[in-house]
């Protein structure tokens, strides 16, 4: 069968090569990705169901059942996806808050993991109780990362990002005041992290999906190691798009930090500049892409911490 990208993936990977000027490979990748899907699918004897649409927005996730009629789900990711970084947070989170993988020898990147409920994630319940499963799944993720651990750190990872802030920022005045505000809070977090624990990465109530074995697990981390602060800080802006609609948005921006904060041990002024960070990185990059209503709302709601 031929297994046709969503949109949604083709135009992620699009502002992909955007940002790195054509140098992601993502083209390359969607190319051949249907012939690589038909590959995975006869090596493990899989059939398909169907494609998940609309999907993620770095990965080709397709609904499988297994040789003995066990559902399943195969996903495949290019490399700058970083689909063996995942493998390995996942065998070792080993299905405790987080979905199960099922071939935790495999390469390639090609992950074979537990079919949860595509279609119901904690986003879906009222706020104020997806706010409270989200925290709750993300406190059991948080763990010693394995010995020798080949992770990349949230130092490495934001100062990654810290320089393509500064590049747009010369280049764009409008954003020059916020970005120069969160690279001064990351200087000051950075130097003097509270523990290091192997973090989800890209954490939000969208990655918290219904499952069979416990009612909610994480999927689809981009794991790093760190701070909690840092993991909990992209959960703070949930919904942004209700936050900034709402005439006491900046108010309940600042009780969600406090609340966030005391309910999983995490120093709230740590939280409040991880936020900002993150926020101010995203909305940059959100216009750098040409996402100018994405950028819009996380630099008001950036404006706010």
């Amino acid at each position: 069968m031929a297994f046709e990208p969503p949109q949604r993936l083709v135009r992620a990977l699009g502002e992909n090569e955007t940002r790195h000027n054509g140098g992601g490979g993502a083209g390359d990748w969607l190319d051949k990705v249907s012939e690589l899907a038909q590959q995975a699918v006869d090596l493990r004897e899989l059939t398909v169901e169907r494609v998940q649409a609309p999907g993620g927005r770095s990965s080709l996730v397709v609904l499988v059942r297994q040789v003995d009629g066990t559902p399943a789900v195969l996903k495949l990711a290019p490399e700058r996806a970083r689909p063996e970084s995942e493998r390995a947070a996942l065998a070792h989170w080993d299905g405790r808050g987080a979905v199960r993988l099922l071939n935790p020898g495999d390469t390639h990147g090609v992950l074979l993991l537990e079919r949860l409920h595509p279609d119901m994630s904690v986003r879906s319940l009222p706020e104020a109780k997806a706010l409270l499963e989200a925290a709750g799944t993300l406190r059991r993720l948080w763990v010693e990362p394995p010995a020798a651990h080949v992770f990349e750190t949230v130092a490495e990872r934001t100062g990654r990002q810290a320089e393509a802030m500064r590049a747009s920022a010369s280049a764009d005045a409008e954003v020059g005041a916020l970005v120069e505000a969160a690279l001064a809070a990351r200087e000051g977090l950075i130097a003097e992290p509270p523990e290091e624990r192997l973090l989800h990465g890209t954490f939000r109530q969208s990655k918290v999906l219904a499952g069979e074995r416990t009612p909610w697990l994480a999927v689809g981390p981009d794991p790093v190691v760190g701070e909690c602060a840092f993991d909990l800080a992209r959960l703070v802006r949930d919904r942004v798009e209700d936050l900034i609609a709402s005439p006491s948005g900046s108010s309940i921006t600042r009780r969600r930090v406090k609340r966030l904060a005391e309910s999983l041990d995490v120093d709230q002024e740590r939280l409040r500049g991880w936020t900002l960070f993150r926020a101010v990185e995203s909305g940059v990059r959100a216009r750098r892409v040409g996402r100018p209503r994405d950028a819009e709302l996380l630099l008001e709601f950036a404006g706010w911490l």
